[in-house]
């Protein structure tokens, strides 16, 4: 054989061992975690900081009582879209994404539903959330959201009513003024207004509700109100009204 042959034979024997050695670390980096046991698991609550309705023991105890806790398991016996589907189970879980780390930790990562009104009728109370589902009463929920009582289903607060509560909690002006909304026909909506939030840089207003009428046109209607007590003269904005009706086009009527 000559010294070239012998080179080229070197140089592929070289080779062949290089890709054997670089084949052993893939297969012990990527195959040999399976054959070990989950470290740990770790709930991440995104915005945690500023609303917390679940904790990390109850979803752990969800976890147990299905038998699918990880924690000790061989990682290839582990299944990351079990746990997560029933993580999403957890009536105040939105959303749920699992994932394994290289030194075997599941990490669950998950956001929380958001209540944006309530519903308070005889023998029933819920929240309606911002994905307009039905949302549990829950103690740990505090959040200030718009109250709803007397004839109202759940299609009707899920749809009209949520659409509207929507827009309250982006009007800063309303948002703190308006907390319950009562429904004494689709035609007749009473707005409860919130006591000692009727002060405005222009002076205050002194009245226990707002007669919407029906729910459509609530921006118009409610923005219409707003120029009223912000430039009437200050004896009209000022007197104690019972109600002010804000259901007919150009027209807020004061009842005492």
């Amino acid at each position: 054989m000559g010294k070239t042959a012998r080179i080229i034979w070197s140089g592929i024997g070289i080779a062949v061992m290089a890709a054997m050695m670089i084949a052993a670390v893939w297969y012990g980096y990527y195959s040999r975690p399976t054959d070990k046991p989950c470290a740990a698991i770790e709930f991440i609550i995104e915005d945690s900081d500023k609303r917390l309705y679940l904790s990390e023991q109850e979803l752990t105890g969800l976890l147990r009582t299905e038998e699918i806790y990880p924690v000790g398991k061989q990682v290839s016996a582990v299944s990351l879209h079990r746990i997560e589907r029933a993580v999403l189970r957890h009536p105040m879980v939105r959303t749920a994404e699992c994932y394994l780390t290289p030194r075997q930790v599941v990490k669950v990562r998950l956001t929380q539903r958001v209540p944006l009104l309530m519903v308070a009728v005889p023998g029933e109370a819920y929240f309606i959330d911002t994905d307009r589902r039905v949302m549990p009463i829950r103690a740990s929920v505090r959040d200030r959201v718009p109250v709803v009582t007397g004839a109202v289903g759940v299609q009707t607060a899920a749809t009209s009513l949520a659409d509207f509560a929507e827009w309250l909690r982006h009007d800063a002006y309303w948002s703190e003024r308006i907390h319950q909304l009562h429904v004494q026909s689709p035609q007749m909506i009473i707005l409860k207004v919130e006591q000692g939030k009727g002060n405005t840089e222009h002076g205050k207003w002194n009245v226990e509700r707002v007669v919407l009428g029906p729910i459509r046109g609530y921006a118009r209607k409610l923005n219409k109100l707003r120029t009223f007590l912000e430039n009437s003269p200050r004896e009209v904005r000022e007197k104690p009204y019972r109600e002010l009706d804000i259901r007919f086009h150009g027209q807020v009527i004061g009842r005492y």
